[in-house]
């Protein structure tokens, strides 16, 4: 028998996550099956079966895979010099959610902002759940008072700044502003870069001074 390679296998299990992750989207986690899942990857059970065990597992999976991009985004963000900005930072941050979670619902929906919001949900039920989306959000929180550290060295914010609550406003904002586009619909990286870009000039002259 020929040995199956380990990019087929990690292909494979990108396959099914960004199936279940379409499902999800689409209806909501309780309303859908491994039933559904198996039909949206095209898959059978024994294949789906053998990476992940069922719903939960996969709907961990996927919310531990994206904490990791944004966390990694964030603390990648904190070693640069001289460090972005949150109109620069926050916009880059959903750009690359467009391209690591690029899939779209059959009328033209960005799956992931509704997916976003399935998540949170389940979140207040299923404490395993509600578990790696606190150890994700620690891991962001604790990126972002990095961040702010770096702000206050290069002379972009107060000395006396309050770093934990920087980093929970951010969080909040992109969070909200992924709110905002599964409720009402597409809003773009220059919309959220604008809107960031007027609130930081608050207190600017009109010469600059």
């Amino acid at each position: 028998m020929a040995r199956v390679s380990q990019e087929h296998l990690d292909a494979r299990r990108r396959q099914i996550l960004d199936g279940a992750a379409v499902c999800f989207a689409r209806n909501g986690f309780h309303a859908t099956s491994m039933q559904d899942v198996l039909k949206e990857v095209d898959l059978s059970a024994g294949a789906v079966y053998r990476y992940f065990s069922g719903k939960e597992e996969l709907i961990g999976a996927i919310v531990a895979e994206v904490l990791d991009t944004v966390g990694t985004l964030y603390e990648a963000a904190a070693r640069e010099t001289p460090p972005p900005t949150p109109d620069v930072l926050l916009p880059r941050v959903m750009a690359r959610m467009r391209e690591v979670r690029p899939g779209m619902l059959e009328h033209g929906e960005w799956v992931f902002p509704r997916l976003m919001v399935q998540v949170w949900a389940e979140t207040l039920r299923n404490p395993e759940l509600a578990a790696v989306l606190r150890s994700g959000f620690d891991r962001v929180r604790a990126a972002w008072s990095q961040l702010v550290e770096v702000y206050k060295e290069a002379g972009l914010m107060p000395p006396d700044a309050d770093a934990d609550a920087v980093a929970r406003v951010m969080i909040a904002l992109l969070q909200g502003f992924g709110v905002q586009f599964a409720l009402f619909g597409a809003a773009s990286e220059r919309t959220l870069r604008d809107g960031l870009r007027a609130l930081l000039s608050m207190g600017e002259s009109s010469d600059g001074s």
